[in-house]
């Protein structure tokens, strides 16, 4: 479902952080970083409380059901299931969970959720940054999360970080051709090397001047990124 949804290679996702100092601000923002993101060819969007409320969510994904053609995802880190009905309403085709193991889950919850909304994809964490460790081995957390998602995202150790190449490989090696998104910490430099293992890339902070997440999307960083991104599937 993952490569259906994005038809490209090596899909690009960018974050909607939901700063601002009023809700009209928040607003007004999140649409005009939607419009960047896809005027320079970022493939999706994810619109997350991380600086906002979940109604910010909310009123994002109604103004931007109609006008964009960019993949919308979902991501209310207060309340991740909510985010299967937001998505669903408004024509969004993916959510974000920061992790989809099962010790990290309701999982009855979780599981009636995908059964009422089959066609959104999830993308799951595994390992992903500020989870707590499970106990259990690479392989059975691997194992674990790709049960329950389209694609596995994991990261380094916080936001901006780079994810360790050699983390990347060894979730490759247990992952074999299943989606493997790196979901932090690319950057111009690293581009080639992070996404010439996995199959995409959540950007954030690398969008923002000195890498603030309360500050607006900067476009030339993002058509400089982009660019790269298109040599890189050139090459590919």
């Amino acid at each position: 479902m993952f490569r259906e949804l994005f038809k490209v290679k090596k899909p690009i996702i960018g974050m909607i952080h939901l700063a601002g100092n009023s809700d009209a601000e928040i607003t007004g923002r999140a649409l005009e970083e939607l419009t960047i993101y896809e005027s320079e060819g970022v493939d999706g969007a994810i619109i997350e409380d991380y600086h906002g409320h979940p109604k910010d969510v909310t009123k994002v994904l109604e103004e931007s059901s109609t006008g964009f053609k960019i993949i919308r995802g979902v991501n209310v880190l207060t309340n991740p299931y909510k985010a299967f009905e937001l998505a669903s309403a408004c024509g969004a085709g993916f959510v974000q969970f920061d992790s989809v193991q099962k010790k990290h889950l309701y999982l009855a919850k979780y599981n009636t959720m995908r059964e009422r909304f089959p066609d959104i994809a999830v993308l799951g964490g595994v390992r992903f940054k500020y989870t707590h460790s499970t106990g259990n081995s690479l392989e059975e957390d691997i194992n674990d999360g790709k049960s329950r998602c389209e694609a596995i995202v994991t990261t380094g150790e916080g936001t901006g970080i780079e994810t360790p190449i050699q983390k990347l490989k060894y979730f490759r090696k247990y992952l074999g051709n299943f989606p493997l998104i790196v979901g932090a910490g690319v950057t111009l430099e690293n581009a080639y090397e992070q996404l010439s293992i996995t199959d995409g890339a959540i950007i954030g902070s690398y969008f923002k001047p000195k890498k603030d997440t309360h500050a607006k999307v900067d476009r030339e960083l993002v058509k400089e990124f982009m660019d790269r991104v298109r040599n890189i599937r050139d090459s590919n």
